[in-house]
């Protein structure tokens, strides 16, 4: 095995060792919920794997500029939240890679239970050699994926080559702060080992090479703080949310969950939502 794909199988281990299938399973039975009459937002608050969750998502979508007409890839579609949010919200067509095959088959049994097969479609593979043609989309979707890929070069660059000319390049990433290193374990990485993040220079630096534009960038580490500060509040009062993403990363989730909040405050990540278009 080479040093890639060992890093591949680490980072599918970090995400799919804790049986997320069977877990969510349980958790809506405990729940009181039934899998043949899920709702919309019941799962909420699992599958919104990232910081603020559904509102980050919702801000996104505005500025994309989504509708039935457009396609969407979704890079790092984890076990498919935001791609069936976009697809009930705004009718439009998404695919979804993610290198977690158990996240792929969780994504590809929630799509059916909401009836959405039909416009959402899964693939397990590599954000950095992916199956697609080139200029397939009109839109690429990303949210706090790139921290766990190390060559943004060609993660960059092969979203520019499947995105349409004129398309939208949707970004929502954690990215190095002006102190390091950061506190581990946080929810994308166990240790340093797991863990790439861009600062801000090098991110747009990777856009521009690709051949893009930035017509956005909005600090949201503030807004984060708040988003964390809030949950936890929540969770010390009510405990934790019976269908929450503790179920995807297992009891250490608290910890790290809290490291996210120490480093945002210590300016050792930052938050950005970017969006971006395709000029050449």
């Amino acid at each position: 095995m080479n040093n890639l794909q060992s890093n591949y199988s680490e980072i599918s281990d970090h995400y799919g060792k804790s049986g997320p299938m069977q877990k969510l399973v349980e958790a809506i039975s405990a729940a009181g919920k039934s899998l043949d009459n899920l709702q919309p937002d019941d799962l909420k608050s699992l599958d919104e794997f990232h910081v603020r969750g559904r509102e980050a998502t919702l801000e996104l979508a505005q500025l994309a500029g989504l509708d039935k007409s457009k396609h969407v890839l979704d890079i790092g579609s984890g076990i498919g939240g935001p791609s069936r949010f976009l697809t009930l919200n705004y009718g439009c067509r998404v695919t979804g890679i993610d290198l977690t095959e158990e996240y792929c088959r969780l994504a590809e049994f929630l799509a059916g239970k909401f009836n959405l097969s039909e416009r959402l479609r899964y693939h397990c593979g590599s954000a950095l050699d992916m199956p697609f043609a080139d200029e397939s989309f009109d839109v690429i979707w990303t949210q706090h994926v790139a921290m766990n890929i190390k060559d943004k070069t060609q993660l960059y660059d092969e979203s520019a080559r499947v995105l349409k000319p004129g398309g939208k390049f949707v970004i929502y990433d954690i990215l190095a702060g002006s102190s390091q290193p950061i506190h581990f374990p946080v929810p994308w990485a166990k240790s340093q080992e797991m863990s790439f993040l861009a600062t801000s220079g090098e991110m747009k630096t990777y856009l521009e090479n690709a051949g893009m534009k930035i017509s956005n960038w909005q600090d949201k580490t503030e807004a984060s703080l708040e988003w964390i500060r809030t949950m936890r509040e929540e969770s010390e009062k009510k405990g934790p949310p019976l269908l929450g993403v503790h179920l995807l990363l297992g009891d250490g989730f608290k910890f790290m969950i809290g490291n996210v909040y120490r480093n945002l405050m210590e300016n050792r990540v930052a938050v950005a939502e970017i969006i971006a278009k395709k000029i050449k």
